[in-house]
């Protein structure tokens, strides 16, 4: 028996025993599941699950509310506001906001403190989102310049653009399975749709990176790999599914994937078009990631004299936050 031939068997036996009930005992099914888009239509129709209630991450109000019950029998400090650690945390769950006084609690005992302050839950903010600090891993002194530069070029780039989240803080300080610094944008509100400038703007920050090691003359390395995953995914989700692309037009090309401000994965399902048009998409992803990419370079080559100030704080002090981070000047750019 093939482990399709399993499958079908188990969905034909739940179905039979759906039918099977008496409609004059008051019983009532339900079921979760996280990948809804997966189950037979035939469980979806009506008189079986017909009704769905979507449990969603929680929003801001929700998360302030969840914070209130994990934290209750915490002691915090007087500087602690639920709204700042809900303004953190956009896309947390109940579980990870539980984990994240757990985190907080840990770091405030470490530090002999008798509270938990805000700045506890700021770090464990940072090592749910980027993970355990790795000081024993030693950069060669090439290597932890050219991330300087990595990762001052990211945050100058979101500093040029206005309208972008603010920068929160730099750090060259290795994290996590591959992370050799990290760039941290805080998000001002929950956000459900976003525009075409909005993306842009995000490609281009994304691109930051790259565009720094390309100015300051070194060959370029494999850390923008993530940078250019996540900004090669934004520019296929703008041709392919929100028809934000002028020469291919306001077309779906693609339909069936999940919901791209939720970071559903990459497009993986089989392609509804033809060779031609295939070509068309890809040059279209192409241009818009050179473009994304050509910004970014103009607003650090406006600004050289920042990437460099703020490369050699970065290597002198490794983390740099708020108002330590050097200012660049707006740059319009086409």
């Amino acid at each position: 028996m093939t482990g399709q031939d399993e499958k079908e068997q188990t969905l034909n036996q739940l179905l039979a025993e759906m039918d099977g009930f008496d409609r004059a005992v008051a019983i009532v099914i339900l079921a979760a599941t996280n990948r809804p888009e997966i189950l037979d239509p035939a469980l979806m129709r009506a008189g079986r699950f017909d009704r769905q209630v979507l449990v969603d991450r929680p929003d801001r109000k929700g998360r302030i509310d969840i914070l209130r019950i994990h934290l209750k029998k915490l002691t915090l400090a007087d500087d602690v506001k639920f709204d700042e650690i809900a303004a953190l945390t956009p896309g947390f769950t109940g579980a990870d906001l539980a984990n994240l006084g757990n985190e907080a609690a840990v770091l405030a005992t470490r530090r002999g403190a008798p509270s938990i302050a805000m700045e506890d839950f700021t770090a464990a903010v940072e090592r749910i989102i980027a993970g355990l600090e790795k000081r024993s891993r030693i950069l060669i002194p090439k290597e932890r310049r050219q991330v300087a530069y990595h990762e001052m070029g990211h945050a100058l780039v979101a500093l040029a653009i206005p309208g972008t989240d603010p920068v929160q803080k730099v750090s060259i300080i290795p994290r996590g399975i591959g992370a050799l610094g990290y760039t941290m944008q805080r998000p001002g509100d929950d956000r459900f749709l976003m525009g075409r400038q909005e993306l842009e703007d995000k490609m281009a920050v994304l691109m930051g990176g790259r565009a720094a090691e390309m100015i300051i003359g070194t060959d370029v390395s494999t850390g923008a790999s993530d940078d250019l995953a996540k900004a090669t995914d934004i520019a296929r989700g703008m041709v392919l599914r929100f028809g934000m692309d002028d020469r291919l037009g306001p077309v779906a090309w693609d339909t069936e994937q999940g919901n791209f401000l939720q970071q559903q994965g990459m497009f993986w399902q089989r392609r509804r078009y033809s060779e031609e048009t295939a070509h068309e998409i890809d040059q279209a992803v192409r241009g818009h990631l050179d473009a994304a990419l050509e910004r970014a370079l103009d607003i650090l080559r406006a600004n050289r004299p920042a990437l460099d100030a703020g490369a050699e704080a970065l290597l002198a002090h490794e983390t740099l936050a708020g108002d330590e981070i050097p200012r660049p000047q707006p740059v319009e750019t086409v």
